[in-house]
């Protein structure tokens, strides 16, 4: 697999993936001299990562004790997706009709990548190839700037992911309900693409809210 451009980017990257996979725990310090040493890299681009994770609400710093993953809020969760439906119905919305074949293959690879990692119980590549599926939908719209700011909100939660999809039958309907938008997609049809991303949002958060509490 290639290495990310630069040594922090490569350091955010696998940063993120043991959050995501709970290698780094909420709640856990975050030990700068043992990660750098694992990861090969000095303490800058460390540092430099964990800024970006800080501004993403990722990890905290607090002064004399260091950086630490932050918790779980559910209340975090609830105000990050619904940003998420305000930005993503606009984007599926213009992007249902504009989709080529090209764009439909894009959604079909993400989405047989999400079902191997499914199969394999691999949360973290469930996770990178969820993205990609959802972010192949919405990026036919056009709409750079407003992506942007969901790749953002998407950043901040992917340890709320990890927690759902650590169940199987979640793993299962994420699924089920992949293979809905991918068909509302390919039919081009904007009123049941944006329906369905919305019931497929609220029922990770309803399911979260009974694993997350404030």
């Amino acid at each position: 697999m290639r290495r990310p451009p630069t040594t922090q980017e490569y350091v955010l990257d696998e940063l993120r993936k043991s959050i995501s996979a709970g290698e780094l725990a909420p709640g856990a310090p975050i030990r700068q001299d043992g990660i750098a040493q694992r990861l090969g890299v000095s303490r800058v681009p460390l540092r430099e990562a964990l800024k970006t994770l800080e501004a993403e609400g990722q990890v905290i710093y607090q002064p004399h004790r260091g950086y630490s993953v932050a918790e779980l809020s559910l209340s975090d969760l609830l105000e990050v997706y619904r940003m998420r439906e305000l930005l993503e119905s606009e984007a599926a919305r213009v992007a249902a009709g504009r989709f080529t074949d090209a764009d439909l293959t894009r959604v079909t690879d993400a989405q047989q990548d999400v079902e191997k990692a499914a199969e394999q119980g691999d949360l973290v590549a469930m996770i990178a190839a969820n993205r990609r599926f959802h972010f192949a939908l919405l990026e036919p719209a056009g709409m750079p700037r407003l992506l942007r700011i969901v790749r953002t909100l998407w950043d901040t939660t992917d340890a709320y992911r990890a927690v759902y999809y650590n169940a199987e039958p979640n793993r299962a309907r994420v699924r089920a309900e992949h293979a809905e938008i991918l068909a509302a997609a390919r039919d081009g049809d904007p009123d049941a693409l944006v329906r369905l991303l919305a019931q497929h949002r609220d029922h990770a958060v309803q399911d979260l809210r009974t694993t997350i509490a404030d």
